[in-house]
């Protein structure tokens, strides 16, 4: 004689039998949803850790050269490879020139920051009333095209000091505002074996080296190269489409 289950007991052996258990749905979606997004986001990250990535421009300190609201493209391969969300480098095939706009932890307080290297191991330098002696030469200035200026609003060039500073090998675009209160005179230094000595290009409105000393080599994470993507802040934040897709290099 056979007795089937009845009642409560018996719908829930078949609730039990027909309905997957907490476990197995849970592994199904780490299967099919979340270990794809994982991979996804890891790859991207370590693509963006090791190869390649973006910095946002908040300041004017590199002014003109670069504005704030511009994006710019950070070339992580520029100098060596490194492991993935570490400082440990696997590869290095090059260091920071005189004159590359780099970015680098601040020694300061850890922030990223984007600034030019003026000067690099063995060097010695000085800045006379915002004119470098590099070497102990003079490093010569020249009018600015007027092309450079042409995203710097005309109410502020009244104000300020626009030039070109030859550096060798390149020359680049510098600003001062004699208005304003800045470090514009130090003695001769010596840039120490594996340090670099940084400075905006917007030399009077620039906390760098001169306020917090060289840069370890350890600490540089790449070349800036290209702006990105520009927005004006100033005006509803539109986009700045002649800066969009545009190069760093030196003049």
């Amino acid at each position: 004689m056979r007795f089937e289950q009845s009642g409560p007991s018996r719908v829930k052996l078949l609730m039990k039998q027909e309905t997957p258990s907490v476990r197995a749905r849970a592994l199904k979606l780490w299967r099919q949803e979340i270990r794809p997004l994982f991979l996804l986001a890891l790859a991207v990250f370590a693509v963006r850790s090791s190869l390649a990535d973006w910095n946002d421009v908040p300041t004017g300190s590199m002014r003109p050269t670069i504005l704030e609201g511009d994006r710019v493209l950070v070339n992580k391969l520029a100098y060596d490879l490194k492991v993935p969300f570490t400082a440990w480098r696997l590869a290095a095939w090059g260091n920071p020139q005189r004159g590359d706009i780099v970015v680098f932890f601040s020694p300061h307080d850890g922030k990223r920051l984007v600034k030019r290297v003026i000067g690099v191991p063995g060097d010695t330098l000085e800045l006379r009333n915002n004119a470098l002696v590099l070497n102990g030469q003079p490093v010569e200035y020249q009018p600015i095209a007027e092309e450079i200026l042409r995203d710097i609003p005309a109410s502020e060039r009244t104000s300020r000091t626009f030039a070109s500073e030859q550096l060798p090998g390149q020359a680049h675009a510098v600003a001062g505002y004699p208005a304003a209160p800045a470090l514009r005179t130090f003695a001769p230094l010596r840039v120490p074996e594996g340090q670099y000595f940084m400075m905006g290009d917007n030399r009077d409105d620039s906390f760098d080296s001169r306020y917090w000393g060289t840069v370890d080599r350890k600490q540089i994470v790449g070349r800036a190269s290209a702006v990105v993507l520009s927005v004006d802040k100033n005006h509803h934040w539109l986009p700045r489409w002649q800066r969009s897709l545009s190069s760093l290099r030196s003049e």
